[in-house]
């Protein structure tokens, strides 16, 4: 167990400038990880601005505080005078300004790097996953505030309760979220790592499975001395996990260091036990739907306990604990109609959503609207987005959204659906309000990481005739 002294925050150290009259600039503001960076600069009295390709509610929000954001890939919207350039890897190499930049000896970052500098003098809370991290960081990072422990946010959401993915505390604790894209987390280093899953994702990187969890491990052996690994039982390769201490959890399975027990669904949300050789919280109350939900917050009490957060404030801080936009996000819930919003992107992902939802409404017919994100990710997954479609009663197909990609032949969203067995239908993104306005369907779920969003207010709107 882990007992922090309430020191000093000190920023950026190993950093290569100083942030006195510093000019940073962001090209990909918009991305989650690189918005908490951007927040965080501005906090540090840095100029901040940035590009990002389209104009989002999180953009609009930037621009609110104070960080200037364009939408047009020119030299002449570019910040001349940044002493440091962050960028994300989704930017394409072709991009004017990441070009310009490149070839003008700026000093240009990954996010990955920038996000290891900022922590790097930190006890660090690295959450890693290929789903399940954003609420699992979201949830640690929260018990931690609302105990009073406190720490530094780094999160690849915005939570429900502070409407932000990033705060400070001047205790030097960070809590961030590891992300396997590009390899990105093998740039922190973490006093106590979660893991929470190694399903296939981003093969597109690691060009396989194999590669992918070498990465993951990689990941494990980045864990400082003396550091814990929090894991998920059953996740592939366990024996060649490489931290100093390995702690599992469950749901269910008492061999485990922590696991839940005694699971309720009482008035829509799930009461539970959290139990261990040395713990057990009773009652914990979860307003969040989702049985994989439970999962993530036994991971959090697990990282609570180990920081020694009392029995109380835990549960009192999980009680509390609203979510994370596009995690299981309730747009709509009354007796006449049920809207979810969710991020899920992976099969994996997608199954625990409508499952989540058929445990809580199990006599409603449940609709749901996916956007598949990436071409190479709906290639290599397209059976598993069938599989995990089919646990729905209706499904709604949209396009592809490409993000970084270029088209690929013959690859569309029309080879999830060849692969379904119940009713699916493929849809342009013009025509869904007007077709769900029409259905009126007692459970709606809307997933995808693209820009599926922007839909959820008209959605909302449409159901409830305003």
């Amino acid at each position: 167990m882990t007992e922090l002294n309430d020191i000093s925050f000190q920023p950026m150290q190993g950093a290569p400038n100083a942030l006195k009259g510093c000019s940073v600039y962001f090209l990909g503001i918009g991305g989650i990880g690189m918005s908490a960076l951007a927040r965080y600069f501005k906090e540090m009295g840095c100029k901040v601005s940035g590009y990002d390709k389209t104009e989002t509610p999180l953009t609009q929000k930037l621009i609110q505080e104070g960080i200037a954001v364009h939408y047009t890939d020119s030299i002449e919207s570019i910040d001349m005078q940044a002493t440091l350039v962050v960028y994300t890897p989704a930017i394409p190499v072709y991009h004017e300004g990441f070009v310009f930049y490149k070839n003008n000896g700026y000093k240009l970052h990954k996010r990955s790097e920038v996000l290891g500098w900022v922590t790097a003098s930190m006890y660090n809370i690295c959450v890693a996953g290929t789903h399940g991290k954003t609420t699992t960081s979201a949830m640690i990072a929260h018990i931690l505030r609302d105990s009073g422990y406190g720490c530094n946010a780094f999160l690849g959401g915005v939570t429900a309760n502070y409407q932000t993915n990033y705060w400070s505390h001047k205790n030097a604790v960070a809590v961030a979220e590891a992300d396997e894209y590009d390899r990105s987390f093998l740039r922190l280093q973490p006093d106590i790592a979660v893991l929470t899953s190694m399903d296939p994702d981003h093969l597109d990187i690691y060009g396989n499975e194999k590669n992918m969890q070498d990465a993951f491990i990689a990941f494990t052996g980045k864990i400082r001395k003396n550091g814990v690994l929090i894991y998920c039982k059953g996740i592939p390769r366990e024996s060649e996990l490489q931290a100093p201490v390995n702690l599992s959890y469950s749901i269910g399975n008492a061999s485990t260091d922590y696991y839940a027990e005694d699971i309720r669904i009482q008035d829509g949300s799930y009461v539970f036990n959290v139990r261990g050789k040395q713990t057990h919280i009773s009652n914990l109350t979860l307003h969040m739907g989702g049985a994989h939900n439970i999962e993530n917050v036994t991971a959090a009490v697990a990282v609570a306990v180990q920081v020694g957060i009392p029995e109380d404030k835990i549960r009192k801080a999980v009680a509390g604990f609203k979510g994370v936009k596009r995690r299981f996000e309730y747009i709509i819930r009354n007796n006449a109609r049920i809207f979810i919003d969710d991020y899920a992107h992976h099969p994996q992902e997608l199954t625990a959503l409508i499952r989540g939802a058929r445990e809580l409404y199990p006599d409603k017919k449940i609709t749901v609207v996916f956007q598949p994100h990436l071409y190479s990710r709906t290639k290599d997954l397209a059976a598993g987005f069938s599989k995990a479609l089919d646990l729905a009663d209706e499904v709604f197909l949209l396009p592809i959204y490409p993000a970084r990609e270029l088209p690929m032949e013959g690859v569309s969203s029309q080879i999830i659906l060849d692969g379904m067995n119940v009713k699916g239908i493929m849809l342009e993104k013009e025509k869904l309000t007007d077709t769900i306005r029409q259905l009126q369907p007692e459970v709606l779920i809307t997933a995808g990481a693209g820009d599926i969003d922007a839909l959820v207010e008209p959605l909302k709107n449409v159901l409830t005739g305003t």
